[in-house]
């Protein structure tokens, strides 16, 4: 069984993450969304609260996995069985920190690989960031995050705003 891990924050999951989940599934026998908290970033969501909106969007695809991990991924990847870890790029500034990590994480663990998939183009401009901010200025998240999350950020936007 190949399994690998797509690690990110999330926060929240938007239609970039879930174009890259959904083409990466087809290619892997199990595939683990990985949670992770990022200490440079003010998350909007919980840990646990990003896990369930992505259940949420993801629960048509039985291959995929949603979980949290705390440490290396390398590591983590090692205990999951990974051999590979999943990475969306979207330009070629993301491709720069994408590889030093890939070949840190292969220094780390010398059976995994990384697999870059480039974003679809009508998500380019998208990013975690982008719906935040859209949203607690009062903006629409219409077509940046899947509908069925949309008053999810919505009602927390307004109570942080």
């Amino acid at each position: 069984m190949k399994t690998a891990i797509y690690p990110g924050s999330f926060d929240p999951v938007t239609l970039g993450h879930l174009d890259i989940i959904r083409r990466a599934s087809i290619m892997f026998d199990r595939m683990i969304v990985a949670v992770l908290h990022n200490q440079n970033k003010r998350p909007l969501f919980t840990v646990e609260e990003r896990m369930e909106l992505l259940r949420r969007t993801t629960r048509d695809l039985p291959q995929v996995e949603v979980a949290s991990f705390d440490g290396l991924l390398a590591d983590y990847a090692r205990v999951q069985g990974a051999c590979a870890i999943v990475k969306g790029l979207r330009a070629v500034s993301d491709f720069e920190y994408e590889f030093q990590m890939a070949l840190a994480n292969r220094k780390l663990n010398p059976e995994l690989d990384t697999v870059f998939l480039m974003t679809s183009a009508k998500y380019m401009y998208l990013s975690s960031s982008v719906v935040k901010d859209v949203a607690m200025h009062g903006g629409s998240v219409v077509g940046f995050i899947p509908d069925e999350i949309i008053p999810d950020i919505e009602r927390r936007a307004r109570k942080e705003g």
